[in-house]
């Protein structure tokens, strides 16, 4: 599998793809047990979201999805096997030819603003959406650090949104500087940083709240600047395939705000999401202003 694809968008988007879960975070953010969730629908909705033992896909009646976002990263169930202060980060150039918005490498050991910073502010033209960071993902984090210092993320759009409805899963996907959010161009998702890293800490379920990397379902280990916000306890039955990097803990009643504007499809019912681009997006148009992560 070549470096083009696996910058492409998302796998599991249109062809047939599986109602189901999100697979997260392994060592840190055991987000499946919702420890941390307030209300009694969180542990309802965890064990709901199990896979089947035989890999076949349940479906969530909507009860099954709390509307209570973790207030903090519950604790891991398991000793970390990796050190973040003593990580070398391998940021590898793309050589896929695929768009890029190319600010320098990130430095291979993360800078110690990294591996303290414990929060990502996406600011959008809706409000503030602020994400709780695992610090088991250093690498991850480094890259957010440098691209958001560099204003990478500075007036760009959040291009895609699917649904349960439309693509069996439930996300709002953003990252990709080159794209214009209006689900009519064919190359929306298929932008990055110039760069590829590999996949950290993976695990546990892919629950709302959860926010991930986006890369093509085959291809491991080629993270670049998408990143997902799954929006329901529907993302539970995908290979733990994502580095779950944190979660929201403020501004999900803003991600609800865009999910229940609709999807915005090409006109005329033309699919132009295709394995080299293209993507449903928000009706209502989401901009990100700027990102900080401290």
């Amino acid at each position: 599998m070549s470096d083009t694809i696996r910058q492409k968008q998302l796998a599991l988007r249109n062809r047939g793809a599986k109602r189901g879960t999100i697979l997260g975070v392994g060592l840190v953010i055991a987000l499946a047990a919702l420890t941390a969730c307030s209300g009694s629908d969180a542990g309802t909705a965890a064990q709901t979201t199990a896979p089947a033992e035989s890999g076949a896909p349940s479906s969530l009646p909507p009860s099954a999805v709390p509307s209570a976002v973790p207030s903090e990263l519950p604790e891991q169930s398991a000793a970390p096997t990796v050190d973040p202060a003593k990580v070398t980060c391998e940021y590898r150039k793309d050589d896929s030819g695929s768009p890029a918005k190319f600010v320098g490498f990130p430095p291979k050991k993360p800078t110690k603003a990294a591996l303290k910073a414990k929060t990502m502010t996406v600011r959008t033209n809706h409000g503030d959406i602020v994400i709780e960071l695992t610090p088991y993902t250093p690498c991850t984090v480094n890259s957010f650090a440098f691209l958001a210092s560099k204003k990478y993320f500075d007036n760009t759009v959040c291009h895609r949104l699917v649904t349960a409805e439309t693509n069996g899963l439930d996300l709002l996907q953003c990252g990709d500087p080159q794209a214009k959010g209006d689900g009519e161009n064919a190359t929306d998702g298929t932008g990055g940083p110039g760069y590829l890293f590999p996949d950290e800490n993976l695990g546990p379920q892919y629950v709302r709240g959860v926010v991930f990397m986006a890369q093509g379902g085959d291809a491991a280990n080629s993270n670049g600047s998408q990143f997902a916000i799954s929006f329901s306890n529907e993302n539970a039955q995908l290979p733990a395939a994502y580095t779950p990097f944190g979660v929201v803990v403020k501004g999900m009643d803003i991600v609800d705000k865009i999910v229940a504007g609709g999807v915005n499809t090409a006109p005329d019912g033309i699919d132009i999401t295709s394995d080299e681009g293209g993507s449903n997006a928000p009706k209502i148009p989401v901009k990100i202003k700027t990102v900080v992560v401290r």
